[in-house]
Order: C-alpha cells, then structure tokens, then sequence
C-alpha cells in the first residue's frame, strides 16, 4: 500500500473508534462564568470540529465534538467589570486575603480539578489533535505546576516573614498583586501553557479575566464549576467570543492592568498600542519563535539526529519551543540528512489513541494548505523534498517534509511554519548560523550540537546575548519549569518559571517606619494581634 493511501487509511468509521476514547456525547456548552455565576447563553455559538475525521459516506469529515458560546464586547466588559469590583483598587477579599488563605482556594481548585482529568483529557486530544499520552502528561505536569507554585510562593512568603533595619528604618517587604488580568492561552498547549500564566496570576491576589484558545476551548468547560467554588465571586471570570470583537474594548477601558498572551507577536503589540496607558501596563508574553538547531562538524551525529527528530517533530511541530531551522556543517550534511531521512520515515502516524504514535492531524483547519504553500516556495528557489512522500496530506494530516537545501531566499528560512516542515541548510563557517540568529527577529532558544569545547564555547559567548538559552546537545524545551522560561527580540516579555511568574504577577511592596519605641510598639500591636494580612510574622509551613 502507498503512503497515500496509508494517510487516508489512518482515519477510521465511527464504530471503529475505541470505546474508552469516545467522548461520553458531544458537549454543548451554554454556560459562561462570571461574577461568581454560571450564566446561561442563549445567543450564538461556534461548532468545535475536531482534527480527527471520521469516514463517512460522503468520505472524510471532521467530527463535531461540541458548541461554545460567542459571546459579544457586552459580556465581556460584564466579565470586566465584576473583576474591577472584586479587586476594588486593592481593597477586595482576594487582593487582601491572607496567603495562607489564597493557598487553601488554589488548593481547592486542584483537588476539584483532578476529580476531572478523564473528560479534560479526551478532550484535550479531540480537539487539538495531541495524542492520549501526550494528553494525560499535558494534565498531570499542569497539577505538578500547580503544586510546584504553591510550594514556591511559600517559600517566598516564609523569606518575607521578617522585618529589615537598615539605617534607623524598620520595614517589611512583602509582594503585592497588580489588579485586573487578561489572560489569553495557546492551542497548542491549551490547558499547561495557560495555567501557567492563569495561577500565578490568582493566587498572588489579582483578579481575573480568562479567554480560551479558539482551539483548546471547549476542555476548559468542566473546570467552570471548580473555579466558581473555590475562588471568591468576580476572582476569576471567563470571556468567550470571537477576539478582535471582544477583547479591543477590554484594553481600551484602561482597567487591564496586567495583559497574558502566548500566541503571536503581532496580536501582541495591537493589543498594547489600545491600552490608553502604556506605561501601566505589564504584560507577560510568549510569542514567536524560529529556534535554530547548529550541528557541526564534532557533533555526535546519531544524537544530533535523535534530538533533530524529537525537536523539531514532538506534537507536529507545534510548540514554540521546536527547532524550526537547521543548520548543518556541509562536511557531514549528506550524512545528516540521510540519518534525518531514515529516522523520520521509522515514526509512527496515526490517530492520537494509538500507542506509540508521534505524527497526528493538525488541528488549524489552514495550516495544511500553509505548509503546502511553504514547500511549493522552497522549490521554487531551489530546494527539494528530500525525504520520499514528505508534504504528502490527507484531510487535516500533514506528512513531515524535510528540505534541502534552504536558503535566504525561501519563506520558510525566515517564516515560523510552526507545523512538520524541517529546513536545512547547509554552512562551512560557524559565523553563518550565528549571523542569522543575530538577524532574526526571534530570540528564544538555540541548540548547538558539538563535542568540542573550544568549539561550544565560541558559540555560547555571542549566543547567551541573542536567545534567552542555549542548548547543548540538546532540543530546545521549556522545562524544568523551575528554570527561566523567556527570550529576546519578538519571542518574549517578561520571564514565566515557577519562581518568576510568581513576580511577573506581582510588584515588591514594603511598609515601613522610624525604628523608635513608639513604632515597635505599633508594629508589634499589629503583628502579635493579627490585625493585618500584609504586616505579618505568620510562618507557612
């Protein structure tokens, strides 16, 4: 059987599908939180197709798995609203509610959001496509996130404990919340990416305002309930509609004070530039990225393969983080791309429930056509295929194509195709590869592959000041979370780990006082009779 026939083949009838995969019924939702209620929506929706077609009689459809709400620039300046009312300039429940407290509500919510886990699951893999294993470890890391975030903030609040004196001053520097936050996630990790933006955010004490992915929204529905429970009414408050019809009037009002965005550079900067001001506002961004793999002539060329393949293949593609350019020394190319050839063409295609599959359906119903476009574009300007049945597409699955050579001159040495294309390029002299990173506009991650260390060193000087971290012999990749994740140029603003997030979300705050008897009697007063959450020698453990 020939690939092409293989790639229809993938898709399957209904009855064909694994009981413990299904989905229990579509999922129609018509609720929307806000203001501590579960709104009922009776205005339009948008119909959540599925990735994974179905053969039918009339030959390969994409599945309806559900509706959502569309809700209009009405309910979302609503949604806006109830989350300035809940912050009151600082002087809400949540904002001034003790940590300990705001540990016990996030707490509460993981708990209620494990009791979850198999619906949010499959439906993390029906409506992007992301295979069942993968599914599972996007939810299980998203609660290790959780757990991880409390465990730091505690910490943090066990170092603030205390009071400074330093020259006649008495004070306690604690971190404060920013007031209202717009909170907007990435399809491609639609529940770890956004909550790894949306819990910092909570519980340092902002309020929030939380749009789903266009791809990625329908999971977010059984956690509704939980957020309404756990969290005190106007805390967190979800927004649905289509974004340039709801979310421009939410910056206009100048109430955003913190904007979130994983998604694309552009989006980010219109958005900011219809904040009235600016200058107040923070934003945390995840954007684009062109992360470029180095293989040079001392690199271990069967590990340079292995980590190529899993860089820039692991969800399609797909993640930010995905090496998306590779440049190899041309003294060991033939060799590479071989060794690339046979190790993409062993990888397993199929639907996301199988075991062992790497290569799924797309879920952007454009992005087959888009890397189409790219290939043809290479091939123009002289590069090939080279890989047998690469670019080869069936409904919403794309084959990985790998090309070579690529030059200037193509759209995808610049374009970020954020799907399975693999572009090489050949160079002689390291001066090339790290010539183009300064160039570029993106500047998250590199990866350089060498054994020698004069070598490695070279490229780590001038590197460290062009992305915001350098990998040695080895893909790029956001984790451990504890580790700094940001970068440079357009990939990047402000920094999300564990620990940094917690500040992203926050600003130091101190109170302070003359250090004479009259004041440490005050203070005392106030910490021994607990009549402050912020002024405080509480001990979390």
């Amino acid at each position: 059987m020939n690939l092409k026939n293989q790639l229809e083949n993938i898709f399957v009838s209904e009855d064909q599908i694994p009981d413990q995969y299904k989905l229990p019924s579509e999922i129609h939702q018509r609720e929307y939180l806000s203001n501590g209620e579960l709104l009922t929506w009776n205005g339009d929706v948008h119909a959540v197709y599925s990735p994974i077609c179905i053969k039918t009689e009339r030959g390969l459809e994409r599945k309806l798995i559900g509706t959502y709400p569309v809700c209009t620039e009405n309910e979302a300046m609503d949604a806006l609203q109830a989350a300035v009312y809940a912050y009151d300039n600082g002087r809400g429940e949540w904002p001034t509610m003790s940590v300990a407290d705001r540990i016990k509500c996030v707490e509460n919510f993981t708990h209620s959001m494990l009791q979850q886990k198999d619906i949010v699951v499959k439906l993390i893999m029906w409506e992007i496509g992301k295979s069942y294993s993968d599914s599972v470890k996007e939810f299980d890391r998203t609660v290790e996130y959780i757990y991880a975030t409390i465990d730091a903030l505690k910490d943090l609040d066990r170092q603030s404990s205390g009071f400074e004196h330093e020259q006649g001053i008495i004070a306690q520097i604690r971190r404060s919340p920013l007031g209202v936050v717009l909170c907007m996630g990435p399809f491609n990790y639609p529940l770890n990416e956004t909550f790894t933006t949306l819990i910092p955010a909570i519980i340092m004490g902002n309020t929030l305002l939380f749009k789903p992915p266009k791809h990625g929204t329908l999971l977010h529905y059984p956690l509704l309930k939980a957020f309404q429970e756990s969290f005190p009414k106007g805390v967190v408050n979800t927004i649905y509609g289509r974004g340039h019809a709801i979310v421009p009037a939410l910056m206009k009002s100048g109430k955003v004070n913190v904007l979130t965005l994983i998604g694309s550079s552009k989006v980010a900067n219109e958005l900011k530039k219809l904040h009235p001001k600016v200058n107040r506002l923070r934003a945390i961004l995840g954007l684009d990225a062109k992360n470029a793999a180095i293989i040079t002539a001392n690199a271990d060329l069967k590990l340079a393969v292995q980590e190529t393949v899993l860089g820039s293949l692991s969800f399609n593609g797909q993640r930010c983080t995905a090496l998306k350019i590779i440049f190899v020394h041309k003294s060991i190319a033939d060799a590479f791309i071989q060794h690339l050839n046979e190790a993409v063409a062993q990888l397993k295609f199929g639907m996301p429930w199988e075991a062992g599959v790497t290569l799924t359906p797309l879920p952007e119903p454009h992005k087959p056509g888009y890397l189409k476009e790219l290939i043809e574009d290479a091939q123009a300007h002289g590069a090939k295929v080279i890989n047998e049945n690469g670019g080869a597409t069936a409904a919403s699955f794309v084959y990985p194509a790998i090309l070579y050579p690529v030059n200037e001159k193509m759209k995808v040495y610049r374009e970020e195709q954020f799907g399975p294309v693999i572009p090489v390029v050949s160079f002689e002299e390291l001066d090339t590869p790290i010539d183009y990173i300064i160039d570029s506009t993106h500047g998250q991650q590199v990866s350089i592959f060498s054994n020698d260390s004069e070598e490695v060193a070279a490229a780590i000087d001038p590197l460290v000041n062009q992305v915001s971290r350098v990998n040695i012999n080895c893909q790029c990749q956001r984790g451990p979370d504890v580790f700094p994740f940001t970068g440079r140029k357009d990939s990047a603003e402000g920094t999300l780990s564990v620990v940094d997030a917690l500040r992203s979300f926050s600003i130091r705050s101190l109170v302070a006082t003359k250090n004479n008897e009259s004041n440490k009697r005050l203070l005392n007063d106030i910490v021994h009779g607990h009549h402050s959450n912020f002024l405080s020698t509480k001990y979390i453990f």
